[in-house]
């Protein structure tokens, strides 16, 4: 197998929204989406697969190593054979490879965010820069078109948020703010025992409507001349949002269900914005 051919299967076997917007890049443009995808979801299994927190951090360790190793021209592993032709050419920065570790390596001490402002931290980490770095992947012309690309990752990772309230709390976490809770009335107790209330509800309706303005004052910042080269992230966020609005349509029963659209659901979603452009 390839380097190439293992990071398509590891695109392929999450299962994820995100391998529906590669599908319309030019192959070369696919090609380093899907690899950077899979660098991604390598580190981000070595926290959620990991039950030993001490093999996690062991693990992340190596992997900062293996990106020291493919900045200096002699990576090892499948992902970052793959991604050596690909961070000259899109001007991939190791910083962000580094500081997408330094987020999943939060997971390792914090279970809990006490406001808004820290978690936008943590979103920064493990989505931001990944906002950034798909943005140089697909292209752009104005450097304004920067500011747009994390904006939308922080999107995406509040979206992911909601979405996995109760599967995160059946690990202990609990990513919504812990003064959000307070100022809904909404007990840590209630969430780790899937306990839906009037509050609850109320507490979800918040989060979702601040995940769509997020979306929107992403797209704000999107310069005119780059939608198109950025589709892909639009393709997303249109899956994405549809995703919301089921969450909120639904009744936010984030605590007992995960919420999923179909893949030819996403399918047609990536289609339709594709053609609409």
């Amino acid at each position: 197998m390839t380097p190439d051919e293992y990071c398509q299967q590891k695109a392929v076997q999450s299962g994820s929204s995100f391998y529906y917007s590669f599908l319309f890049l030019p192959p070369e443009r696919r090609r380093a989406i899907t690899a950077l995808y899979a660098y991604c979801r390598e580190v981000d299994d070595v926290v959620d697969e990991c039950t030993d927190p001490g093999v996690a951090r062991s693990k992340l360790v190596w992997w900062r190593e293996e990106v020291g190793k493919l900045y200096a021209g002699n990576p090892q592993h499948p992902v970052t054979r793959a991604l050596a032709s690909v961070v000259g050419t899109y001007g991939l920065q190791q910083q962000n490879m580094l500081e997408l570790i330094d987020g999943m390596a939060m997971d390792l001490e914090y279970n809990r965010y006490p406001d808004f402002d820290t978690l936008k931290g943590y979103c920064h980490r493990v989505a931001g820069v990944v906002g950034l770095m798909s943005a140089s992947i697909f292209g752009y012309s104005d450097s304004q078109t920067l500011e747009y690309a994390p904006e939308l990752g922080l999107a995406f990772q509040l979206t992911n948020i909601i979405r996995d309230v109760g599967e995160d709390a059946r690990r202990n976490r609990i990513y919504l703010p812990l003064d959000e809770l307070g100022k809904f009335g909404v007990a840590e107790g209630d969430i780790q025992a899937a306990h839906e209330t009037d509050a609850f509800h109320q507490l979800m309706a918040f989060q979702i409507e601040r995940a769509l303005a997020y979306y929107d004052a992403a797209f704000a910042k999107l310069p005119a001349r780059d939608r198109k080269p950025q589709i892909p992230g639009i393709i997303m966020a249109g899956i994405y949002r549809t995703l919301l609005e089921e969450i909120r349509n639904d009744g936010c029963h984030v605590l007992k269900q995960r919420t999923a659209l179909t893949p030819l659901r996403k399918l047609w979603i990536a289609s339709k914005t594709w053609f609409k452009g």
